[in-house]
């Protein structure tokens, strides 16, 4: 007798727990699916990504360097998206656009650039119904231009921006040559890996006459380049570079 009262005091009746994990499981999805949908939102940067975005508040050029994994190009994407549509978190203490800006944004080819940047930043690129699951939300995006030399590469971007009119992010490849790079006027360069010594040039002269930023993120695996030279040999009040190591990557560290 003791065993069937006990029982049937402790039980609980399957309908319940079913409805219970329906319930938390529905609770799951839709949270998920506001952060894929609005990840600037829940953007909260470690210690050495909040540096190098509040570097950019006093040096023109900055270097964030860093290995495989640890966030650097996660938080170029974060910062990009804060310029393009000038949705700034309270928190935010680096640079920051009160108008549309012009920005380009690129990698070694426009496959990588499509894989990263352009991933970041709109979404996946090979289906329109995934646009809006970067850092730009799917409201912000206005309108694109696609780019017909890789599959589901897109060559430009217009943003809205908070303060009325739209933002123009353009995707360029370093493997166009340093010639592509010269057509635009603009606020904002993203490298997103190590650019050839005449690319990265190029890139600053499109920044000269906005008085605008630019931004490299990568690992260091061509040595002692030009580049990295630029930021660690020679000293200058327009350029930074900070470091992150596995130790300042929260999510490897117990």
């Amino acid at each position: 007798m003791s065993n069937s009262s006990s029982g049937s005091a402790s039980s609980t009746p399957r309908s319940s727990l079913s409805s219970l994990l329906r319930e938390r499981m529905e609770l799951a999805i839709e949270i998920g699916r506001r952060q894929n949908t609005n990840r600037l939102r829940y953007y909260r940067p470690y210690a050495r990504q909040t540096a190098f975005h509040e570097a950019g508040a006093t040096f023109r050029e900055r270097l964030f360097m860093a290995g495989n994994q640890l966030g650097k190009t996660l938080a170029g994407a974060a910062e990009a998206a804060m310029h393009l549509t000038g949705d700034y978190p309270h928190w935010w203490a680096g640079r920051r656009f009160d108008r549309p800006i012009t920005m380009i944004g690129g990698s070694e080819s426009h496959e990588l650039t499509r894989d990263g940047v352009q991933r970041l930043l709109v979404g996946r690129p090979m289906s329109e119904e995934d646009w809006g699951t970067g850092y730009i939300t799917k409201s912000a995006i206005s309108g694109w231009t696609r780019r017909s030399s890789a599959s589901g590469a897109l060559d430009s971007v217009t943003v809205r921006h908070a303060s009325g009119g739209t933002s123009t992010l353009l995707l360029k490849a370093y493997e166009q040559g340093r010639a592509k790079w010269q057509a635009n006027t603009v606020d904002y360069v993203w490298f997103d890996e190590e650019p050839p010594e005449d690319v990265y040039f190029e890139g600053i002269t499109r920044t000269n006459a906005t008085g605008g930023s630019v931004a490299v993120t990568f690992t260091p695996l061509k040595g002692m380049s030009s580049v990295v030279s630029r930021y660690l040999l020679e000293p200058s009040d327009d350029r930074t570079v900070v470091t992150m190591t596995i130790d300042d990557a929260e999510h490897y560290t117990g």
